[in-house]
């Protein structure tokens, strides 16, 4: 079979494959069951891939390279993300939203590790370089001084290089980067969905409103080309608080009998005597 014949029947055993996932995904709601359906079905997809590249001789190194560094990763991808997501939701701890927080910040720090781990060829595929493809995207063709995976030599030589491994990961590690980000977002919202603030405003809400309305007549908002209606909405949804009645507010400051700028003045103070305190450190 010629290899276009063959790319065409990979790219629809592929587009099967996303369309059985996302079925399982419809069906169920519970991750470590999506992911444990999703993993037999990606297995299946990929040993038919294999069945169809192990003996097959490409034409050019052009098609060689474009399968292991296109094709290929996107099925060894699903493999890997679904991979980590059963063993990542089966090993979660049975605790508070505290502790699960803890958890998922600790699995991106994994992530971090390992893309400075492999810095130089994220480097290579994040430029689209192609200037190694002929060695490390053919298979039994890669040079010894690079980089290699520890358990490079146990792998299929017919149906594997010494870097598409590789790329699957980067995909993989985006994904699941993506979904720890989506959690660690759930877990920071209230029963109403409203997410939470890490800041807390803890000085008095008429000084919020007398600080604001400051910096909103100097302009510092949209160079002055916002309602003042908008920057308190902002103020509000940022720091998960009610300024209430804030034209009220501001008509209390104004007119009140130690001065409309009594909390800018305690700023002020404060401000100063701290760099007093500290000159000369």
């Amino acid at each position: 079979m010629v290899t276009k014949a063959i790319f065409r029947k990979i790219t629809k055993l592929h587009d099967d494959l996303e369309l059985k996932i996302n079925e399982v995904h419809d069906d169920d709601q519970d991750m470590v069951k999506v992911a444990e359906k999703s993993l037999i079905i990606i297995d299946e997809s990929v040993r038919k891939l294999k069945e169809m590249i192990s003996s097959h001789h490409f034409e050019t190194v052009a098609e060689e390279v474009y399968f292991f560094k296109k094709l290929k990763p996107q099925f060894i991808s699903k493999f890997i993300y679904y991979s980590t997501i059963l063993d990542l939701e089966s090993h979660k701890p049975n605790a508070g939203d505290k502790a699960l927080k803890k958890y998922y910040e600790a699995e991106q720090e994994k992530l971090k590790n390992f893309y400075i781990e492999q810095a130089e060829f994220y480097s290579y595929y994040r430029r689209e370089a192609t200037y190694l493809d002929h060695k490390i995207f053919v298979r039994n063709s890669y040079d010894l001084k690079m980089k290699l995976s520890f358990g490079f030599y146990n792998f299929d030589t017919s149906f594997t290089t010494s870097h598409d491994h590789l790329i699957a990961r980067f995909i993989a590690t985006r994904q699941i980067d993506q979904y720890l980000k989506k959690q660690l977002e759930n877990l920071s919202k209230t029963p109403n969905g409203k997410t939470l603030s890490p800041l807390v405003w803890s000085a008095s809400k008429v000084g919020l409103i007398e600080l604001v309305y400051a910096l909103y007549q100097m302009r510092c908002f949209n160079g002055g080309n916002v309602e003042l209606s908008e920057v308190i909405k902002f103020m509000e949804k940022s720091l998960d608080t009610d300024l209430g009645n804030f034209h009220k507010t501001i008509f209390e400051i104004r007119n009140r009998k130690q001065g409309p700028t009594k909390f800018l003045h305690l700023v002020s103070d404060h401000l100063t005597q701290h760099f007093m305190n500290t000159e000369g450190e």
